[in-house]
């Protein structure tokens, strides 16, 4: 059994950079643990909880994703924000990130929901603020985890390379207050799930037509950094 410390040390330089959360991590696992003795299921399973920080090491990201809560369904999440496990029908949210991208940077639709490849090559770092769920209750862990992912947010800002923060949707908006560093730069858009993919705001466009990918290899190809390959198929 994989405890969130033993994760933790796993995860390479961010072992020292999150090391005075040890404490908090030992009061999660213990949590988490006496749910599961009780019979809960909690999802994803362990030692994949931290597999965001253990595949995009700080000196690495060029991009962060924020997403908002781990799927709720057994097998589909795997501990990367919209990823889900082969074999699993691509989430409709994913699907909308997939056709903005084929829309403008002409990248082929894959037929699959992995995006491990952008976390562990590419330097997309895909975090989760909630980084646990119940099965089949979504957003059942809000509150317990965001003291933890808004210090890695603060990380990554105290960084002076540059990176650019995509935050999709009202509640990643709120994470823009954690980005200072002018280093850095944000794009705003609003969510890319079907409810949500259209729709603009008054300091955010819509994540459909935004051109998010392509305005962020644009920043970073103008700062010296290349640009991600978004390529899955």
């Amino acid at each position: 059994m994989t405890t969130l410390i033993e994760e933790l040390s796993a995860c390479g330089e961010w072992k020292e950079r999150l090391s005075d959360f040890y404490e908090f991590l030992e009061d999660r696992e213990a949590s988490l643990a006496g749910r599961e003795a009780a019979g809960e299921s909690i999802l994803p399973p362990r030692g994949t909880r931290l597999r965001a920080l253990k595949d995009t090491q700080p000196g690495k990201v060029k991009v962060f994703v924020c997403g908002q809560d781990v799927y709720p369904t057994k097998g589909h999440g795997m501990g990367l924000a919209f990823s889900v496990n082969p074999g699993v029908k691509t989430p409709r949210s994913l699907s909308n990130i997939y056709k903005e991208i084929n829309r403008s940077l002409g990248h082929d639709i894959p037929e699959h929901g992995d995006l491990s490849k952008w976390a562990s090559s590419e330097g997309v770092m895909l975090l989760n603020s909630v980084l646990t769920v119940k099965e089949g209750v979504a957003n059942s862990h809000k509150g317990e985890w965001e003291a933890f992912t808004d210090q890695v947010i603060r990380e990554i800002n105290a960084q002076e390379t540059p990176v650019v923060f995509l935050l999709w949707g009202k509640y990643a908006h709120k994470k823009e207050e954690l980005v200072t560093n002018p280093a850095h730069i944000v794009i705003k858009t609003s969510h890319p799930s079907p409810l949500g993919a259209t729709k603009s705001g008054k300091d955010f466009s819509a994540f459909m037509g935004s051109d998010c990918f392509k305005r962020t290899n644009e920043y970073l190809e103008s700062v010296g950094i290349k640009g991600v390959d978004w390529k899955l198929a």
